[in-house]
């Protein structure tokens, strides 16, 4: 018999707040956490603005001295784990430590202290360059340090595949319980990239939004105005547990994870193929391994990152999957309201899409005021619907043609 896995915890680090009951309300009231950015001077780049996570300190989470020695990429993990065990009501003890793991995903990893330190090299020398730069910097850090801070001994990974990173370390992470190698298991990501080398490597790539004059409104997921993605930072933890284990410890499940899909579009370094082909492969495995229809689906939180060719990709794979109930099925891109955050987005959002099924609430497509004729879904624009939800599907596409795929349910014995 395969083992369930639920989901018993949420934890959450977002420009739309710093812990996941202010993540929710502000979603849910259709606020933005898009603004000027203030991590450095942007005002001669052609994007000035992002999702940061301000008032952050990470000496609330970790020693200061702890603190120093790592990325910021690595301290909103820290951060994000702490609140997940705590809503799970789960500790990591001796006894147990051994079956508990970690996989978390970064498309990036440590890019503030890579910038910084390389100033160092060039401004002040080879031998001023700091010892905890390699350890700081690698994209794996978060997955180690989670691990060394709370105790678990289990299964440890980082994954990395762009923006499906996180979203692959969830769908792993929910694997490796029914494969029977761990009970419990700390799964998302976390990115920390608003730097001045980040913005500018976007900007290159003409990947980002410059509408720089109203940053509220420039993430417009399937609007036929948009210019690009806003480039966000954030991390989001899941606790997973196998369901026996669950219940054993009279723990609260918020939502089972019942499908997880995952494909290449073999295509492009950056761009989807426009049929969203290799998008509409993994939705479809996605709902294959959870034994549903398409017509069970309620909800789906899209990839949505307000990109000319990507949006035109996930609506076209969409309604190759979904055919006539496309056009009945609510879709949202929570990216309008927070932004991008990269290799913590697939976390972030499968976050969102257990707490729409907790609440009975799709979160908005914000800005979408003219709608794309290649974008004709119902997309909730604007303001957040009730609707009764059970089953939620949320995608994620990364550099590269990875593409991701997971479903939420609501828990029934």
């Amino acid at each position: 018999m395969q083992r369930r896995v639920v989901i018993t915890g949420i934890g959450v680090v977002s420009p739309l707040g710093l812990d996941g009951p202010t993540f929710w309300a502000n979603l849910a009231a259709g606020n933005s956490g898009i603004a000027p950015i203030t991590a450095f001077d942007a005002s001669a780049f052609q994007t000035q603005f992002a999702g940061e996570v301000r008032g952050f300190d990470p000496a609330d989470y970790m020693e200061r001295k702890e603190a120093r020695r790592t990325d910021r990429f690595v301290q909103l993990a820290v951060a994000a784990t702490r609140e997940a065990l705590s809503h799970a009501q789960f500790e990591i003890t001796p006894a147990n430590a051994e079956q508990v793991g970690v996989f978390l995903g970064s498309g990036i990893g440590g890019l503030h202290t890579l910038t910084t330190q390389h100033e160092v090299l060039l401004n002040r020398g080879p031998s001023r360059v700091s010892p905890f730069l390699v350890p700081a910097m690698i994209t794996n850090m978060a997955a180690g340090l989670v691990s060394i801070l709370y105790g678990a001994r289990g299964p440890n990974l980082c994954t990395t595949s762009a923006c499906a990173s996180s979203a692959h370390a969830i769908g792993e992470a929910a694997e490796t319980i029914r494969r029977g190698w761990a009970q419990v298991m700390l799964a998302g990501g976390s990115e920390a990239s608003i730097t001045a080398l980040g913005v500018a490597a976007f900007n290159a790539a003409h990947a980002l939004s410059t509408r720089n004059e109203s940053p509220a409104t420039a993430s417009r997921p399937f609007d036929a105005t948009r210019d690009g993605f806003v480039m966000a930072e954030g991390a989001a933890m899941l606790v997973l547990e196998d369901e026996a284990h669950a219940l054993q410890r009279g723990a609260p499940i918020l939502a089972e994870l019942v499908g997880y899909g995952l494909s290449a579009d073999g295509y492009h370094i950056t761009q989807p193929p426009e049929s969203g082909e290799g998008a509409a492969r993994a939705m479809q495995l996605a709902l294959t391994h959870a034994g549903l229809a398409p017509t069970a689906i309620d909800y789906i939180n899209a990839h949505g990152t307000s990109t000319p060719v990507g949006d035109i990709a996930e609506t076209q794979a969409i309604k190759q999957v979904f055919g006539a109930h496309a056009y009945r099925l609510p879709v949202s891109s929570s990216k309008s309201q927070f932004g991008h955050l990269l290799g913590g987005a697939g976390a972030i959002e499968a976050a969102v899409c257990v707490l729409a099924i907790q609440h009975n609430l799709i979160p908005p497509t914000l800005n979408l005021h003219t709608p794309d004729p290649q974008c004709d879904l119902d997309y909730v624009p604007h303001t957040a619907r009730p609707a009764q939800i059970n089953t939620a599907l949320s995608n994620s596409f990364g550099f590269g043609g990875h593409n991701v795929t997971l479903i939420v349910q609501g828990y029934a014995a």
